[in-house]
C-alpha cells in the first residue's frame, strides 16, 4: 500500500487539502490519492472552498521516475491530466498557498487551482528539461495561458527557477506574504471569497475558463447566459435584498 500523502482538514466552510507526498511515493500513487480527495471535496456538504498547502517544507514530493516506455509515459500523462481536470472542475474556489521550491508536479497542481499565493522565499519552475522531458499533466498549457507564451517558453526551456518577486511580476502568483502569516492570510482571503454566492462563484469560474481561449463574441454569449442563470437563483434575490436592506447576505447556493 502506498503511504498516505495528503489529508483533508475541515475549518468551517473551508477545507484544507494538505499535500506532503513522500520519498517512496510514485507520481501515479500521489495523483491517484489526490483524485480521490478531489472527488470527495466536490460533493462534501458544507465545503465552499479549498485551501491547498504543503506539510512543512514538503509539497507534492514524489520518488524519481524509473525509466518509462513511451506507452507507459502516455498513460501516466493521461492519468495525471484527468486528476488535475478533476481539481480544476471542482466547482468551488481553490487557493494554493505555497512556500519553498514549487516545481514539477507541485507547480502543475498549483496551476490547476483558482489562483496561487506564496511566501517571499518561494521559488517556482519546471526543471524537467534538464532530464530531457517536459511537464506531463497540463503544465505547459496552463502555464502559457497564465503568464503568456514567451514567459512560459523561457521557464520551460531554461529549467531555471524564478523567485517569488519575479513570479508575482509575471502574474504566476497573485499575492505574497511573510512565511509566518502565509497560511493564515490565505485562509482569511479564501474565507472572504466563500461568503459570496456559491452558484455565482461556480458559474463565474466556468465562464472565465471556458471563454479564455475562444473568440470574444462567443465568450460574451457564455457570460450572457451565466448572468441570466444568476437571476433564476435564490442567491441573487438574497443578494439584492440584503443590499437594499443594508445587511450581510446569507447565500445558500440555491
Amino acid at each position: 500500500m502506498p503511504e498516505k500523502a495528503c489529508r483533508i482538514e475541515l475549518d468551517g466552510t473551508v477545507a484544507r487539502l494538505r499535500i506532503a507526498g513522500g520519498e517512496q511515493l510514485s507520481r501515479r500513487d500521489l495523483l491517484g490519492q489526490l483524485r480521490k480527495q478531489f472527488e470527495q471535496l466536490a460533493v462534501k456538504e458544507g465545503v465552499r472552498g479549498v485551501l491547498v498547502c504543503g506539510q512543512g517544507a514538503q509539497f507534492c514530493q514524489v520518488a524519481a521516475d524509473a525509466s518509462l516506455t513511451p506507452s507507459d509515459a502516455a498513460r501516466l500523462s493521461a492519468f495525471g491530466q484527468e486528476a488535475l481536470f478533476a481539481l480544476e472542475g471542482l466547482g468551488k474556489p481553490v487557493v494554493a498557498a505555497l512556500s519553498g521550491e514549487v516545481t514539477g508536479l507541485g507547480l502543475e497542481l498549483a496551476l490547476a487551482c483558482s489562483f496561487i499565493v506564496a511566501d517571499h522565499s518561494s521559488r517556482f519552475g519546471f526543471p524537467e528539461i534538464s532530464q530531457g522531458r517536459l511537464p506531463a499533466f497540463g503544465g505547459t498549457q496552463r502555464l502559457a495561458r497564465l503568464v503568456g507564451r514567451s514567459v512560459a517558453k523561457q521557464l520551460l526551456f531554461s529549467g531555471e527557477l524564478i523567485d517569488a518577486e519575479e513570479a508575482l511580476r509575471v502574474r504566476l502568483v497573485n499575492r505574497l506574504y511573510g512565511a509566518a502569516e502565509l497560511e493564515q492570510a490565505a485562509m482569511a482571503l479564501l474565507q472572504r471569497v466563500c461568503t459570496r454566492s456559491p452558484l455565482a462563484l461556480r458559474v463565474g469560474g466556468e465562464v472565465v475558463d471556458a471563454g479564455y481561449d475562444i473568440d470574444l463574441k462567443t465568450a460574451c454569449l457564455l457570460e450572457r447566459d451565466a448572468f441570466a442563470l444568476c437571476f433564476a437563483s435564490r442567491d441573487q434575490k438574497e443578494g439584492m435584498g440584503s443590499f437594499l436592506e443594508k445587511r450581510e447576505p446569507q447565500f445558500t447556493g440555491e
